[in-house]
């Protein structure tokens, strides 16, 4: 059913359900499976040329939180069946949209996200990257809680 499926992760132990689901049906269906880390461009434009060490060091975490996020999604394709992984880093100003352009740049037919399930005043405050992920996508959305 499924051929390709992207996962958005951040590494947080929501996004961890949503990679054994990824896994999971990837290897049901025998689809290949995306991992995408999207990350926030540095906020201060202007003064990375003044601080280039503040620049760098902002990309530095960035890519390493995201090599985490990936090294721990290739760990459950390799335990068990293999799953064919394809690990990718965007740098987007919303998560939402590094994650709706990625479905087309990579040509998925599924997106599979984790939700903090929040609720109420925090889900008003704070938004809701999935919810906004499911209103945008051209493909279909599973939400792991």
């Amino acid at each position: 059913m499924f051929k390709h499926i992207l996962l958005a992760t951040d590494g947080s132990a929501s996004s961890e359900h949503a990679a054994q689901l990824a896994v999971n049906l990837a290897r049901t269906h025998g689809a290949r499976l995306t991992a995408l880390y999207v990350a926030d461009p540095y906020p201060y434009i202007g003064i990375g040329e003044m601080n280039p060490a503040g620049l760098q060091a902002y990309a530095s975490a960035g890519q390493q939180l995201a090599a985490q996020a990936h090294a721990h999604v290739d760990a459950l394709c390799r335990n068990g069946a293999p799953v064919e992984l394809e690990a990718r880093f965007v740098e987007d100003a919303t998560a939402v949209n590094g994650i709706v352009q990625s479905v087309q740049t990579v040509g998925a037919d599924l997106i599979v996200i984790g939700s903090h399930g929040r609720s109420g005043v925090a889900r008003l405050v704070l938004g809701s990257v999935a919810a906004k992920v499911v209103a945008q996508s051209p493909v279909p959305v599973l939400v792991a809680r």
